[in-house]
C-alpha cells in the first residue's frame, strides 16, 4: 500500500471512529479510536486515548457507574487539553470545553440532559 493509500484509509478510519462518537455508540467508538490510537505516537497518540477514555467513561455514564464515568472523563479530559493546539482534523478546544462542563456536573452530581453529551466537531485539518 502506498503513502496516498495508507493516509486515505487512516482517513476514512478516523471518520468512521468520529462517526461513531459523535452518534453516541460508545463501545464502537471505543474499538475504532483504539485502532487508530494503536498507529499513533507521541501527542496525537495522547490525544486519541483520550478520546477513547471520554468514550469508555461515556459508555459506564449509560450503565449506570457514575463513579467510572467521571474517573475516565478527568483521565481523558486530562490528555487533551494541553494538547489542543494538534491538529487532527476536530476542534479540540471546544471538546475540552464540553468535558470540562461535563465532569463538573458529575462530580457535583448534577442531572445531565441530552445536550450534556460530548461532541467531535470537525474541523479543516492540515497535515497528521
Amino acid at each position: 500500500m502506498g503513502d496516498e493509500e495508507i493516509k486515505k484509509s487512516f482517513e476514512e478510519n478516523f471518520l468512521n471512529a468520529l462517526n461513531l462518537f459523535n452518534d453516541q455508540k460508545w463501545y464502537e467508538a471505543h474499538d475504532a479510536f483504539e485502532d487508530i490510537w494503536n498507529t499513533l505516537d507521541g501527542d496525537e497518540r495522547q490525544i486519541v486515548q483520550g478520546i477513547i477514555q471520554v468514550s469508555v467513561s461515556q459508555f459506564h455514564l449509560s450503565k449506570g457507574n457514575l463513579n467510572g464515568a467521571t474517573i475516565l472523563m478527568g483521565e481523558g479530559l486530562g490528555r487533551i487539553k494541553n494538547r489542543t493546539y494538534i491538529n487532527l482534523g476536530i476542534d479540540l478546544e471546544s471538546f475540552c470545553k464540553c468535558l470540562e462542563d461535563l465532569l463538573r456536573k458529575l462530580q457535583y452530581k448534577e442531572d445531565l440532559n441530552e445536550n450534556d453529551k460530548p461532541y467531535l466537531v470537525r474541523r479543516v485539518k492540515n497535515e497528521f
